[in-house]
């Protein structure tokens, strides 16, 4: 078994090019957060040499961890040297924010070895009274019980690591009582619901997004991920590998959110050939590219806005984006799909993940079953059917008749308005210039309207340069 480094020597790894990797903790940023440095060298040996080397530059001491440390620093220092380099990276910004942001503000000044439970429940009830840090206009004053409770998770794994090391004989946040674990209410759209929203996807240019998640319950992430070059046109195999996260008001490209998660679906003939004209239309290596540059993919939050506005207008009940991943899945179940197929597609861990999420489904196939049994075996006459526990999808409203919203049809040269992001608004005028082409103007605002008054100001001007430049080229056309 390899040496375990002690806390403060830096992390060392080997990375996927074979090189190896060391980097250390050198400081903090005016939010607390950790700045890093690191080495690259292609033996362990060398490397060590210059991580040793940067340390020395750059002043970094060793820290040693002991007993009456202040929690503060055992918490920053656990996080640094066993936590970080082993989670996600969203999974960190978490983490950065209920370290730095609620413990060690509350609770850091307290001795390690003198931290009690009484501390620790105090600081959980303080956190759900007051203990939210923005948007209190918008979500009142304290932290939700998720928060909490993820503030608690921290607290026990880091308390759990110093009783493992020795500097404390028994973990304080055992024992503590916390807000009851809810979670979310899972809801799906019904056949009619599922038709209506398709029927509108189609006029806000989200159809194809919307019929694959439909068909395979992906995340809107590994949606937003795609390459024309993951598809094979031919088997209809999809293969899904990466992932886009929406992180700190940027997009990054990370692995997808387990080793199951990396899988191949196969989709339904219908949606290949959806995806084969949509292919024929689209400049890009990226399946659904950012409207602002084709060669980024298209940010997760757009998804999520523009199907917001989807269900909206297609009057359907308001669900999260996962919802549609539940309808996907509790579809599938209803017609027959079994469990370990399920969670193969949809990249669970493991076919218990799947059964408890949704076993009130699964709890409806077997007493339909019995139910089937119960008929074949019996008379007809005296067979009695046990009563279904929950409503099906397919116990649903009759087929009505629906419109499409059409939206506001703007003027012939007044432009068009496009809602990047929650935060974006993008404005676009495409006049066409002295030569016959068309050329693109946009500008950008974080409303709506200053984006459109942005684009009011912008119009006359490139009017105006236009017709400038057609007079200067009439005038050398046709000289007085």
């Amino acid at each position: 078994m390899a040496r375990k480094r002690k806390a403060g020597e830096g992390t060392l790894r080997l990375r996927k090019d074979g090189r190896w990797e060391g980097r250390v903790v050198v400081g903090y940023d005016e939010k607390g957060l950790p700045k890093t440095r690191n080495v690259l060298a292609k033996t362990k040996t060398e490397c060590l040499e210059k991580l040793d080397k940067l340390k020395a530059e750059c002043g970094v001491v060793v820290p040693r961890a002991k007993p009456d440390m202040k929690f503060g620093d055992w918490l920053d220092l656990w996080y640094k040297t066993w936590s970080k380099p082993t989670i996600r990276l969203t999974t960190q910004t978490s983490y950065e924010g209920q370290i730095y942001l609620h413990i060690i503000p509350s609770i850091g000044d307290i001795p390690l070895n003198r931290l009690q439970a009484s501390d620790l429940q105090q600081f959980y009830s303080e956190l759900k009274k007051c203990g939210r840090k923005s948007r209190v206009d918008l979500y009142g004053p304290g932290l939700s019980d998720r928060m909490v409770r993820a503030c608690h998770a921290v607290c026990h794994m880091a308390l759990e690591k110093a009783v493992t090391e020795g500097l404390i004989p028994a973990d304080p946040a055992k024992g503590c009582k916390l807000p009851p674990a809810k979670a979310a209410e899972m809801q799906v759209l019904t056949p009619e619901e599922m038709r209506r929203f398709l029927i509108q996807a189609k006029q806000n240019d989200f159809y194809e997004i919307a019929i694959l998640e439909l068909a395979t319950g992906m995340r809107r992430g590994e949606i937003s991920a795609l390459k024309w070059s993951d598809l094979d046109f031919e088997t209809g195999a999809l293969h899904i590998q990466r992932q886009v996260i929406h992180l700190r008001g940027q997009i990054s490209i990370s692995a997808p959110k387990t080793a199951s998660s990396d899988r191949t679906v196969i989709l339904p003939k219908e949606v290949v050939d959806i995806l084969k004209e949509l292919r024929s239309r689209t400049d890009s290596e990226w399946m659904f590219p950012s409207p602002v540059n084709k060669d980024t993919p298209l940010d997760p939050q757009s998804i999520y806005h523009t199907m917001k506005k989807v269900l909206k207008r297609a009057q359907c009940k308001d669900v999260r984006f996962h919802d549609l991943r539940h309808t996907f899945a509790t579809t599938s179940l209803e017609h027959g799909m079994d469990i370990k197929t399920l969670s193969a597609i949809i990249g669970h861990v493991r076919s218990a993940t799947t059964i408890n999420i949704y076993s009130h489904i699964t709890d409806t196939m077997q007493i339909q079953a019995a139910n089937r049994i119960e008929k074949a075996i019996g008379d007809g006459e005296s067979a009695k059917a046990y009563p279904t526990p929950t409503k099906s999808v397919a116990e649903t409203e009759p087929p009505r008749r629906f419109t499409p919203y059409m939206g506001k049809i703007r003027k012939s040269g007044t432009g068009g308005i496009y809602q990047i992001n929650d935060h974006l608004y993008e404005g676009r005028y495409t006049p066409t210039n002295v030569q016959g082409k068309r050329e693109v103007h946009t500008v950008y605002a974080k409303t709506r309207e200053e984006c459109e008054q942005l684009l009011n100001d912008m119009i006359p001007s490139v009017r105006a340069r236009i017709q400038a430049e057609k007079a200067a080229t009439e005038s050398k056309t046709y000289p007085a």
